[in-house]
């Protein structure tokens, strides 16, 4: 491939064009299961968009910087599957998190079914949410988005290219910011309005199945980071 030149603009509508196509139908089965067992629906989405959408910002970032410094090769490991068993263990971190705070859920409901304040035993269970579970899940969402970032697609391969001719880390790493930037805008809002929507509307009509409802969704979690560790799908 040519050398070849590339601005903060063009990487950003590069990154717009990319984040409107395949980058959702990648992101879908990850955030998917995500928005499904949180509830709040729009109006917490917020949570799930923002540790998500950073972690794809910082990593391209990354990468543009790293890519200025040390030429195309910046790329080669994580062509090589690293960036695929990296978002593997940050999905399995995620779906177990979801996992471990709906069995924390059922037990507490347990303890609460015979007392008068059974009502309000969600409220009870939430502020009683352990620091280190709060935590995790924003940490492993973060970890999620910045290592599905790292699995290089053609636009990405491009904007790394071009990073390594300027051969400047400030400027690679200004194309990449662009570049996600331009990736993150459109999913976060489709997400945030959309996706967080079904989710919220599943969780209502299926109010009965809320522990059932989570337990799926983490336990597809880890099942799409196994398929990303064995290689059987690749965002």
């Amino acid at each position: 491939m040519e050398p070849i030149a590339l601005s903060f603009s063009a990487a950003l509508v590069m990154g717009l064009f990319y984040g409107a196509g395949p980058c959702n139908i990648a992101c879908l089965p990850y955030l998917g299961p995500v928005f499904l067992a949180r509830s709040g629906g729009i109006r917490e989405a917020w949570r799930t968009v923002v540790p998500f959408s950073l972690g794809r910002i910082t990593a391209y970032a990354a990468l543009g910087a790293a890519a200025a410094t040390v030429g195309r090769a910046a790329t080669v490991e994580l062509e090589e599957g690293t960036g695929a068993i990296l978002l593997g263990s940050a999905s399995v971190t995620v779906g177990l998190v979801i996992l471990w705070r709906s069995a924390r859920k059922a037990t507490n409901s347990s303890s609460y079914c015979s007392r008068p304040q059974a009502a309000d035993h969600e409220t009870k269970i939430t502020l009683q949410r352990k620091p280190v579970e709060a935590a995790l899940m924003p940490m492993g969402l973060f970890g999620m988005g910045a290592t599905m970032a790292l699995n290089p697609c053609a636009p990405l391969g491009t904007v790394a290219l071009a990073a390594a001719v300027t051969a400047e880390p400030l400027a690679g790493l200004m194309l990449g910011l662009g570049f996600g930037l331009g990736a993150v805008a459109i999913p976060a809002v489709l997400f945030s309005l959309v996706v967080a929507h079904i989710g919220a509307e599943v969780r209502e009509r299926l109010v009965g199945w809320k522990g059932g409802l989570e337990r799926a969704a983490g336990t597809m979690l880890i099942a799409m980071g196994v398929f990303s560790f064995s290689g059987l799908f690749h965002p």
